[in-house]
């Protein structure tokens, strides 16, 4: 029989425990732990929510690997056309891990009404285009469709659609800026079949998606001549060593950039959220190892005359030392139920509630995404009850101080 585990359980249980001097004491190392883990999960599943928020809407805008021709030209204007026919379209046979590769091409152009303009980037796209991305965010009508011979629907944003007083199914005036082939403005006359709202202003303010055919038309390119092709990746995480793989593979006049290269900035922003998830773990840990090393303490002056009585009845320090030790993991246990508990209460509210919301022109996003990873949370009750009972280790040498002969008198 574990007789350290038995008497660290009478301990706990007997009523001069909860009516002692050290109950307080207790009481707050238990609050501590508690809101330490509460902030915490929140730190974990907000930084994740954020990151995987930003990184799923820009590779909804841009494809995580974009492939253009090798010119050089970073602008939102498809200049450069590209031959359709590829090896690796529509399905690159050599490397694993893409879900979808699809053509599209690029326009500036102006929208006009009697009252106003706005300036818009028209993305032509094509039947092979996922549309996984803006039915999540659609809010209005329904996804253009590019089976019929010739088709003037477009998709556009509710920031363009709000500013210059449109609304569903309304046929707006678009003049497209001239090119190499067009020294004069094109007009065309095009219908909003969709209204979408992401939340991303960066993207939201001038997209519009429509057919790959008006681009063409534009640009006097043949059927197939294209701007470019995007490339879905099934997993995110793989985007350099798929983006390396993708390089390798395309022609040597074409250019392949990950959407992180494009971004550098605002991918280097969302890198910073890890920085700041780890600064709190271990400031939140230390915070609460050390209010448990306070309670320990007290929990080991209190009974000054046990640990005498045990030591003159044959226990060793180290026996002694486990019972105290079974009494604060005891305490770190509890501290971590009410912790996951509460957090995961607030983390679930926000989730499905999304009562916490952030400006969309700072953050990108309308409201504090939420990303519960039951390993990650679970790593991190392992790492908190691991790193708190290694503080707990050394202030427990104490009981090696105290003498049988000194502390029993005091009975």
């Amino acid at each position: 029989m574990n007789y350290e585990l038995f008497v660290a359980k009478r301990i706990i249980s007997s009523k001069e425990y909860k009516s002692s001097i050290s109950s307080p004491i207790i009481k707050i190392a238990i609050a501590a732990i508690s809101l330490g883990v509460v902030i915490m999960l929140i730190a974990i599943a907000t930084g994740d929510g954020l990151r995987e928020k930003i990184r799923s809407k820009v590779s909804g805008f841009k494809g995580h690997i974009q492939i253009t021709k090798y010119d050089a030209n970073n602008s939102d204007i498809s200049v450069m056309p590209i031959d359709k026919n590829q090896n690796f379209y529509p399905k690159f046979s050599t490397i694993k891990g893409i879900k979808n590769i699809q053509i599209y091409a690029n326009q500036v152009g102006l929208i006009r009404t009697k009252t106003d303009f706005e300036g818009v980037v028209f993305k032509g796209v094509s039947t092979d285009y996922d549309w996984t991305f803006f039915n999540e965010y659609l809010i209005a009508g329904k996804t253009p469709n590019f089976n019929q011979e010739r088709t003037r629907d477009i998709l556009l944003s509710k920031t363009i659609v709000d500013r210059l007083k449109l609304k569903l199914n309304d046929t707006i005036n678009v003049t497209f800026f001239k090119s190499k082939v067009s020294k004069l403005p094109s007009n065309r006359k095009l219908v909003i079949t969709g209204i979408y709202n992401t939340g991303f202003l960066e993207f939201d303010k001038n997209m519009m998606i429509g057919d790959i055919r008006q681009i063409q038309r534009l640009n006097r390119w043949n059927e197939n001549e294209v701007g470019g092709f995007e490339v879905i990746l099934e997993n995110f995480d793989d985007l350099q060593q798929k983006s390396i793989e993708v390089y390798n593979e395309i022609d040597a006049t074409l250019d392949a950039t990950s959407i992180a290269s494009n971004y550098p900035g605002l991918f280097e922003w969302i890198e910073l959220f890890d920085n700041n998830t780890w600064f709190i773990i271990i400031i939140m840990i230390l915070i609460a190892g050390i209010n448990m090393i306070t309670a320990l303490l007290v929990l080991i002056l209190e009974r000054i005359p046990m640990v005498g009585i045990l030591k003159a009845m044959g226990s060793s320090n180290w026996s002694i030392r486990k019972i105290f030790l079974y009494n604060a993991s005891y305490l770190i246990f509890v501290g971590l139920f009410w912790g996951n508990l509460i957090g995961l209460i607030l983390l679930f509210l926000q989730k499905y509630g999304g009562f916490i919301s952030l400006d969309p022109a700072t953050y990108y996003v309308s409201e504090v995404p939420v990303s519960i990873d039951f390993l990650s949370l679970s790593l991190l009750n392992i790492g908190t009850l691991a790193l708190c009972f290694l503080m707990l280790i050394i202030p427990s040498i104490i009981i090696t101080k105290i003498q049988p002969s000194k502390s029993i008198k005091f009975v």
